[in-house]
């Protein structure tokens, strides 16, 4: 699709980020109103399955999707996304207790995963990965756009309106995305050549979500050392030797082994997944430390979040601007990669609201610098034939970083919690309701739990029914639990930080080659000219690795 006229790609451009938005405002929207979502459906023990089955489902469709656009085109990929993102969407709203939530965001991780992989290749498609950069930071700038608003109006969906209207608000525009992405985006031929790795796609989806539920379950629903947790883990083993099997003998992998003889395909998907880890398992929690620790309502936690967001999207523009220009992209990341190091340490010792704000406005503008770097080397690292396989690759490292992160974050969230909570009845700074009237322990008991925390008028509403005598010791149990919180909050984004770190020293050891200015690599024809000009990019030739 290079060789559309600029106004055509600019139309195609408008569908794409319309289908991207849809997606990612459903995604961002949620995270300040979903601790009110769990308070109310219960279920505070499930808290990380709602985001872990979605990061689940999402990045089997991305990598399975990423071959099959190859040989089918982006087109009908993309449509059908949405149509699974829509349905998920208005069946998660009718979700009735915590289960059913969990099964309607699976369904809507599906669509998602497929929208996102579809969209980045599209715009693959359309561009050269030197023309890529600017459209990367226009991509990233949907993202940052969606977390501006998404999670404010979600904070006050929750507060002003009943809580399903989260997840409906913007299903017009998913029809709307539709709509364009039908009329607008243009169909291409199947490749007939190409055959379909059913039995891979098998193996790998036996890989993958064995392995996830066992990061999901171990720590919290099982032991780390459990029969369960091992088998889990196990199988997955057994799948993916049999899966790198099946791959070394088909003629059109689902996931050609080749790409991970790129040292540069595979030092990104290293440094995203990491990356995706440390971050995502880390800002899970955030929401936590606002409503939980300062009692902020979750409109208002949305404010907080925000100054990330914008500094996000303003750096990431820029940052794509200056890419385009000048075909480097390395300094982009070493400069990123301490920043948000800086902010994920700032936010563990975070004691205040402004604290948090700050500390959101540093890791905004780290993550600005240094996201939108390793998907574009990645496609720049490959063949434009395997442009929707590397794309997916690259997606799928990032999604397991993500849901293996807030897997394990959850865990270190859960264990250090009940530690810190034990470690105050211990030296005797909690509450003996043995020397408490039965009646007063009664009506306090609803109060150990740290899930109160995070619905404030049920809160305030147990509060007022209590007698006044009872006001100072609740006060103290509230202190206590906040307290047990806050270090615990202070665990979780130490860990995040501390992957970041050996993020970025993988970042050190990646190559930079020279953005192209074409789809067509330098050694087919008519690329020689190509070479040339990418060659006097760099200050010396093009094996000269910056």
């Amino acid at each position: 699709m290079e060789h559309l006229s600029h106004k055509r790609k600019m139309t195609i451009m408008v569908a794409i980020i319309a289908a991207m938005f849809f997606a990612a405002i459903n995604q961002t929207i949620v995270s300040t109103a979903m601790p009110r979502i769990i308070a109310i459906l219960g279920g505070m023990d499930y808290y990380t399955w709602v985001i872990t089955i979605y990061m689940l489902t999402s990045t089997i469709s991305t990598v399975l999707v990423g071959k099959l656009s190859d040989i089918y085109g982006r087109k009908p990929f993309i449509l059908a996304g949405i149509v699974f993102f829509i349905i998920g969407a208005f069946l998660t709203g009718l979700s009735a207790d915590i289960f059913q939530l969990i099964t309607y965001r699976g369904i809507q991780g599906i669509g998602a995963g497929i929208i996102m992989a579809s969209a980045f290749t599209a715009v693959g498609d359309l561009f050269s990965p030197r023309e890529r950069g600017k459209w990367t930071g226009v991509m990233m700038a949907v993202f940052g756009f969606s977390s501006v608003i998404g999670p404010t109006l979600g904070g006050w969906i929750v507060d002003h309106m009943d809580w399903e209207w989260v997840f409906w608000i913007f299903l017009p525009i998913g029809v709307v995305a539709f709509v364009l992405i039908m009329m607008l985006f243009p169909k291409v031929d199947k490749k007939q050549s190409e055959a379909i790795d059913y039995w891979g796609s098998l193996f790998l989806t036996l890989t993958i979500v064995p392995l996830l539920l066992g990061f999901s379950w171990a720590g919290t629903k099982y032991a780390w050392g459990s029969l369960q947790v091992l088998g889990l883990f196990g199988s997955a083993l057994v799948a993916l030797l049999i899966f790198l099997f099946i791959e070394t003998r088909v003629k059109s992998p689902v996931l050609p082994l080749s790409l991970f003889r790129n040292s540069i395909v595979t030092l990104s998907n290293s440094i995203g997944f990491l990356m995706n880890a440390g971050m995502m398992g880390a800002l899970i929690y955030l929401p936590f430390f606002v409503q939980g620790v300062e009692g902020i309502s979750p409109t208002y936690s949305g404010y907080v979040t925000m100054p990330m967001s914008i500094s996000m999207v303003v750096v990431s523009a820029f940052t794509g601007r200056l890419i385009t220009k000048t075909g480097k992209y390395k300094r982009f990341a070493l400069l990123g990669m301490p920043i948000m190091i800086v902010g994920m340490v700032m936010m563990a010792y975070m004691n205040s609201i402004w604290l948090a704000v700050l500390s959101m406005i540093v890791f905004g503008f780290g993550l600005g610098l240094g996201m939108p770097i390793f998907s574009l080397t990645v496609q720049n690292a490959v063949r434009p034939d395997e442009l929707g396989v590397a794309t997916a690759s690259s997606q799928l490292f990032r999604n397991l970083g993500g849901t293996i992160g807030i897997a394990v974050m959850g865990t270190i969230m859960a264990s250090s919690l009940k530690r810190n909570l034990s470690s105050v009845a211990a030296s005797g700074g909690g509450l003996d309701f043995s020397k408490l009237d039965p009646k007063v322990a009664e009506q306090l008991a609803a109060f150990q739990n740290p899930e109160m925390l995070l619905d404030q008028p049920k809160l305030e509403h147990l509060k007022q029914t209590l007698p006044e005598q009872i006001q100072p010791i609740l006060t103290k149990m509230i202190e206590v639990l906040r307290d047990a919180l806050a270090s615990s909050l202070t665990t979780v984004f130490l860990s995040g930080a501390a992957l970041l770190v050996v993020a970025l020293v993988l970042v050190l050891f990646l190559k930079e080659i020279p953005l192209r200015t074409s789809n067509r690599m330098p050694d087919q024809a008519g690329g020689q000219a190509e070479k040339k000009e990418n060659e006097a990019d760099l200050p010396g030739s093009v094996a000269k690795q910056v």
